[in-house]
Formats: C-alpha cells, structure tokens, sequence
C-alpha cells in the first residue's frame, strides 16, 4: 500500500480551510469575476458533468467522440443565438482572452494587406486585444473613446488603412458597458476588406435578450467572428468561451497543426494542446438544462435588477452613471456637478461598499491618446442571483455614500508625496533597472508586499495612476507573481 502523506479527509478539510479565506462565488455578494445563476440546479448538474468527463483529454476528439459531439452541440446553439447561418462555425476555448486571441491569430493569418498587420479598436476594448498583439505580433491602434465610453466610428472609419488586419467592437465594453456602434464600424471594414470582430464576451449570452437593441452580431453582414464567453451568462464553470467565424477557410486560419516532428500528428484549433473537458460538458449541460427559454427569463432578473439600481445610482447625491450602459453591468463615477462637499469619490464609496459586505471593482482613471481623461470609477456586474439582495444591496449603496460623502478622492500627487525619501528619489529616476529585487523595496515601501491586498483599494487605485504606466505594470506583476512564490528555502547546513 502507498504510505499517503495525508488522508483525503484530512486534504479535503486543508482545503476548505483555504477556501473559507476566498470572495463568496455565490449570493450575490461580488459584483465582478462571478456569475451566479441563483439555481442550485445549474451548478449542480455543471458538477456532476464535470466529474462525468474529468479523465478525458480535449487534445484528441477523435479518441474522446464525446468531446466532439458536446462541441458541436454548444457551437450549434450559439450559432443560432448569434443570428449566424450556415457558414458560421465555431471553437470552444478556454475563456474570453483565448477566444479574443484566436480571433486576432485569424487575422493575421488571413491578412494580404501591406507593412505591419494592425489591431485598430476602441481604447476602451478588453486588454485580451493587448495582449493579443503583443502575442502576435501586430501594432496595436487605441481610437480615443467619447467621455461615456462610446467607440467613434467616424475615427475608426478613418483609421483603417491597407495594413489594417482586424477592426474590433465590443458590445458591451466591460470598462463602462458601452454597447460599440457594431453596425458602422462592420461596414466601413467590410467595404475595405478588413476583418471585423465584435467581442461579446461578457454580452453574448444576455445582450440576444435584451430589449431595444440594434443588430450587433453575426446579423450584421460586415461582422467575420463573434466571442462570447460561456462562464460569464452562460453560466457555467470557468475556463468556457465560444469563437465564432465566418467562413470555413477563415476559420481553418485559426488552427495550428505540424507533422514536422516523430511523434503524433498535432493539429490545435486552439493556443491549449492538452486540456479538460470538464469546462465544455458544464456548459453543454447547463445549455441542455436551460435552453433558449431558460437564458431569456435569468437575462429578465438580470434586467430589472440593472434597472432598479440604475434608478438607485441616480438617487445617491455625489454620483453617476457612466453613459448609457447596455447589459447587466454599469460604472459609477462622481457627479462634479454637484458642489465638492457634496460629492461622492467613487473609489472610496467601492471600499465602504465593501465594509457593508458588497465586492465592486475599481478602475482607474486613464488617459487616452488624445490627451483626454476617462475618470476613474466603480465597475458592477449583475447577475440573477442579484435580484434576491437588490433591497439589501441599495441599502448598502446608500450608506457606503453617506459614509464618504464631501470626502475629497485622493489624487495622485498625494501618493507620490507621501512616500519616503529612498523610493520617491528611486521612482523620479528614469531608467533605474527594473529587476525584482527592487520591486520589491518600492512594494515594501508602499505597504503591498505583505499577503494580498490591503482592505482599501482607494489608494492603490490612485498610485496606479499615479506612476507611469510602465512602471505599474512592472510593480504589479511583481506583486501577483510574489503571491503565488514559495517561501525562501533554508540556509543549507554547513
């Protein structure tokens, strides 16, 4: 018998232990990252799905026939929710930013124009699309949004030229839920031949239920691939999103395949080789258990709730709501309209938000090419699960602004000048070596280089935009990477 290290019970119990420490994924209480149905039933049979295909390898449908046979059943579905016909098809990848990837690798494969293939988007597109064409190898062209979010078409019109590989939209934009001018945007890539891709990744499951809505899919002739992720109002577990393409020769444009070494022959219509099935047979099953009829009355619930908090927002002296946002999902900013002591800063209302025991997501303020300055605000994502805490989360609302109202936000500068003479001289130094060590003295000095991150965010908002864009970058990746880092090993015995 294998002398085990620990017994299952005594794993299992390690673990959630662990897992006692995480955001709640369930009940409505983090207004990002999660997407909770409010069914005990979806999660359930995700489970037990799961479970059902856990030995399977996504490499090789042609061994696992039932992997290929799920796929084709998800891409079906979608297909026709995303109003595409017959020469539509479709992959099922491991999450929006692999879907976003494929589609700007499709691009490039296909691209016959001249001089460095370009990624032309909205500065307000998902940053899968920077790293994309970071990936890839393509120049990335940000067009400057208006003050609410909105992709100028006009300007993106503009900015096509002969080396443009893919034209992007989203519908919604996650950043302000923004739903992009698709239409425009299609047609003017369309009559120059650029490819046109329309990410609805966080969208493509709720927006086809959405009322009032132009055409924004695979109905709009112009649009040559969709991405919409299946764990987001899909529902199912994570590590599920769909890639639609027009057009079987466009598509095969997306896979990578080798007979050029002496083992098996390798043909990867995604970036993964190996990989779980689980993700896909969840959200076949969850497609199987809801149908079209079952995604139209969670997009309802997600709809009142957006609209009851919409309404809520407006009540809050010192706040706003970011444009005009489509979907379950909106930005909050302050209201400079109304005098300062009145004025709610929406990063300090995130952080008292939390205290009252609601998760939102801060984002920072950012300056667009142009010159122009998106403000900063708070992100909320709805989901069903949302309408059952709807009273208890306005409360919530109305007392985090109470809480923080006539407090001033704190502005950059401030961050700079508090910090002490070795890092501030450190930071004001161009060209100082960037290597770990020294991230880590400015995190160490900033307070961040403990275990996570500390309970108000309001501050680290403001030093990410504070610094350099650059330098956050370096400084966060040091960050995330010391998070999952073992500890130091012991001096060896001498």
């Amino acid at each position: 018998m294998i002398p085990f290290a620990a017994t299952p019970e005594e794993i299992l119990q390690e673990l959630a232990t662990l897992r006692a420490a995480d955001a709640p994924t369930h009940g409505g209480k983090v207004l990002s990252y999660v997407y909770d149905s409010g069914l005990s039933a979806v999660d359930e049979l995700a489970a037990a799905a799961m479970l059902a295909v856990q030995p399977l390898n996504g490499l090789d449908p042609t061994t696992f026939t039932s992997i290929a046979v799920m796929e084709r059943e998800v891409i079906g579905f979608m297909r026709t929710l995303l109003g595409g016909g017959g020469d539509v098809v479709g992959t099922v990848t491991s999450g929006g930013t692999e879907s976003c990837m494929l589609a700007v690798k499709t691009a490039r494969e296909n691209f016959r124009g001249t001089g460095t293939p370009r990624l032309l988007a909205p500065a307000s597109v998902h940053a899968a699309f920077h790293k994309a064409a970071h990936y890839f190898g393509l120049t990335l062209e940000l067009v400057p949004v208006d003050a609410d979010g909105l992709a100028d078409s006009a300007a993106m019109t503009a900015a096509m030229g002969p080396d443009t590989a893919l034209v992007v939209a989203s519908t919604p934009s996650y950043p302000h839920a923004v739903l992009d001018p698709v239409a425009e945007i299609a047609a003017a890539a369309q009559s120059r031949g650029i490819d046109c891709h329309v990410d609805a990744c966080i969208g493509g499951l709720v927006l086809p239920f959405w009322p009032g809505l132009p055409d924004w899919d695979l109905r709009v002739s112009g649009v040559t691939s969709v991405s919409a992720d299946l764990h987001k109002y899909g529902y199912a577990p994570k590590g599920a999103s769909v890639l639609l393409t027009r057009g079987r020769d466009r598509q095969r444009s997306q896979y990578f395949a080798t007979t050029s070494w002496p083992g098996y022959p390798v043909v990867n219509p995604t970036l993964l080789g190996s990989k779980s099935a689980a993700p896909l047979a969840g959200a076949w099953a969850i497609i199987k258990l809801l149908g079209t009829a079952g995604f139209a009355d969670l997009a309802a619930s997600c709809h009142r709730s957006t609209a009851s908090l919409l309404g809520a927002v407006a009540k809050i002296e010192g706040l706003r709501v970011v444009g005009n946002p489509t979907g379950p999902l909106f930005a909050v900013a302050v209201d400079a309209l109304v005098p300062a002591d009145r004025q709610i800063d929406p990063h300090h209302w995130a952080d008292r938000l939390k205290v009252h025991g609601f998760t939102a997501q801060l984002q920072p303020s950012f300056t667009q090419s142009d010159g122009s300055i998106l403000p900063r605000t708070t992100h909320l994502t709805i989901t069903p699960v949302t309408e059952s805490r709807l009273a208890e989360l306005v409360e919530a609302m109305v007392q985090a602004g109470k809480e923080v109202r006539g407090v001033p936000g704190i502005e950059p500068q401030q961050i700079l000048a508090a910090l002490d003479g070795p890092t501030a001289a450190l930071l004001g130094t161009s060209g100082f070596t960037k290597n770990s060590e020294t991230a880590r003295q400015i995190l160490r000095a900033l307070g961040l280089a403990g275990d996570g991150l500390p309970a108000a965010m309001a501050p680290v908002l403001a030093l990410v935009e504070a610094l350099p864009r650059d330098v956050t970058e370096w400084l966060l990746t040091e960050l995330l990477a010391g998070l999952v880092e073992p500890p130091p090993l012991p001096p060896a015995e001498m």
